[in-house]
Order: C-alpha cells, then sequence, then structure tokens
C-alpha cells in the first residue's frame, strides 16, 4: 500500500531535453526564421571577406560589423531560446530583448547593405555579399512582423497600458489588500 501511495511522488522525474523545441519563447516557424537568419547573415559575412580590394573601406567594414553582429548574436538568441540556458540568465522579458534586437539587427542590416551597395563598384564577391545582406535583412524584417502578429508588441499590455515591471504596477504605487489577513478575528 505505501509503495502505491508514494510511487507518483517518488518516481524519478525523466531528465529535460537539452533543445526545447519549439520553446515557450520559440515557436517552429520562429526557430526555422531564426536558423535562416544566421545562415544568411553568416553567409554575407564570409562573401564580404572575399572582397579583397576596396576605394573606400568604410562601407565594406561597416557591412562587416553588421554581418558578423548578426550572425554572432542571432546565433547566441537560437541557442538561448531552444535551450535551458535562458533559465540561468536574469532576463524575464525574453520577448522584448527578442523584439527589439530583431529590430534593431533588421534596420543596421538593410543601412549597412545600402551603403555597401552604394559604394562596391563593379566587384562580383561585394555584390554576392550585398545580395545576402538584403536576403538576410529580409529574414529579420519577417521575423519581426511574425513576433509582432503572434505576440503583439511586449512594451504594452493587452489594454494598450504599459505593463507590470517586476510585480510592482506601473503607476509604482502599491495595490492595497482586498483581503484582511485576520478576518474572522477583529
Amino acid at each position: 500500500m505505501a509503495a502505491e501511495v508514494y510511487a507518483s511522488t517518488t518516481t524519478p522525474n525523466p531528465r529535460s531535453p537539452f533543445c526545447l523545441f519549439p520553446s515557450e519563447h520559440l515557436e517552429k516557424q520562429r526557430f526555422i526564421l531564426k536558423g535562416v537568419e544566421v545562415m544568411l547573415s553568416f553567409i554575407a559575412f564570409i562573401l564580404e571577406e572575399t572582397v579583397n580590394s576596396c576605394i573606400s573601406c568604410s562601407p565594406l567594414y561597416f557591412f562587416e560589423f553588421v554581418s558578423c553582429t548578426a550572425f554572432l548574436f542571432t546565433l547566441l538568441l537560437l541557442i538561448l531560446l531552444s535551450t535551458p540556458l535562458y533559465q540561468k540568465i536574469g532576463i524575464t522579458s525574453w520577448p522584448t530583448v527578442d523584439l527589439g534586437y530583431t529590430g534593431v539587427i533588421c534596420v543596421l542590416l538593410f543601412i549597412s547593405s545600402c551603403v555597401f551597395a552604394s559604394e562596391l563598384g563593379n566587384l562580383v564577391q561585394a555584390t554576392v555579399a550585398v545580395v545576402f545582406g538584403f536576403l538576410a535583412t529580409a529574414a529579420f524584417f519577417v521575423d519581426f512582423i511574425l513576433m509582432m502578429k503572434v505576440r503583439g508588441i511586449p512594451f504594452f499590455s493587452k489594454d494598450g497600458k504599459p505593463g507590470q515591471s517586476n510585480g510592482v504596477p506601473p503607476s509604482g504605487e502599491a495595490q492595497p489588500e482586498t483581503e484582511k489577513l485576520n478576518a474572522a478575528n477583529p
């Protein structure tokens, strides 16, 4: 009899999987899209590295910095959000971080691709790198729109008012208790 009573509470839990696919912060289609973003930004970075001469190298260096940053940080974000590692970091608002990062990288990739395209001359490697830069920009833009469509703006709650931060109401004032602790004993 004791085995039946305690069996459900004493049996070991199976180990949680290392890769949470899909996770609470990364749906299946967004997981695939993040992988595409990583690949496209990596290809753009590698192709930019094959450019061996430039007239004005500042656009090349800017594109190099942005494409490398997009590759490394998107890979890091993909690893964090698809594994339990995100729980070990003190960030509580992953949708806000993901949306902000994706929007900023989308804008920076677009600007760097435009600037690099205007200064590339007639180098084939640079042209192909710019094409992959614009493809990566499109992937980040689709990811940004998909996040907005699925989750909305994470900076606001559903009613359009700013959400709570760390359990404190947005006005900064504490809410009064609705029930007294010792209601039976006045």
